[in-house]
């Protein structure tokens, strides 16, 4: 039996695959002295939890929240049937762009008329459970890594497009140049089978350095 879970659910689940891959990787050590605990980030699966992963696609963090508040202050609890039933001016004034408010809307479709069926992912191998995701409108790579990490607990993806981890990745492997998303993935790699963990101490040491006086990200 591994000394880490197969999925990430809990504190203790984040802790366990912490350990292992710090074993794995002594530069991450480091890292981790300098982050503190390192987030759970666990989001609810379905409709409304991939809803706040694209609401939040290329925007800050402080951005897509405040979108997300106010478009759950629109139409109260996020369902396909209450986003079906949002006029798409009401949803711009939101502050939702128009590629997003469509792809909202082509996937509620999707879900109210049966041909989709994001419970069934749970039950699917990852890479299988990742094209059926990028199979939906609107939805890239980053939105389903995130969505398999974050919704469904996944513990070896890493989102290698997003940019704050390509920054910081720069940083730990001391590259001269801001990496690319197959460079990073190729680094991330060596971090199997624990990578989502290391996502998550990566997208916490980002937000320290942020928050430091001086560091230019």
């Amino acid at each position: 039996m591994p000394e880490f879970p197969d999925s990430i659910r809990t504190r203790a689940d984040v802790d366990a695959h912490l350990k292992a891959l710090l074993v794995r990787d002594a530069r991450l050590v480091a890292v981790a002295e300098k982050c503190g605990e390192v987030p759970l980030r666990i989001l609810g699966a379905g409709y409304a939890g991939l809803v706040k992963i694209i609401v939040g696609q290329l925007l800050s963090v402080a951005a897509a929240a405040a979108i997300h508040e106010r478009l759950e202050a629109h139409v109260g609890r996020v369902t396909p049937d209450s986003v079906l039933s949002s006029n798409d001016q009401d949803l711009r004034d939101l502050g939702l762009s128009y590629a997003k408010i469509k792809g909202l809307k082509a996937i509620a479709d999707e879900l109210q008329s049966g041909r989709f069926d994001l419970a069934s992912l749970g039950g699917l191998e990852g890479d299988e459970a990742l094209q059926r995701l990028m199979s939906l409108p609107g939805v890239g790579r980053w939105t389903a890594e995130i969505y398999l990490i974050s919704a469904l607990g996944h513990p070896d993806y890493f989102p290698a497009g997003d940019l704050a981890l390509r920054k910081v990745v720069r940083l730990v492997v001391a590259a001269e140049e801001l990496p690319s998303e197959k460079e990073v993935r190729g680094i991330a790699a060596d971090w199997s089978p624990h990578r989502a963990v290391a996502a998550r101490l990566l997208w916490r040491y980002f937000a320290v350095l942020r928050d430091r006086e001086g560091i230019n990200l």
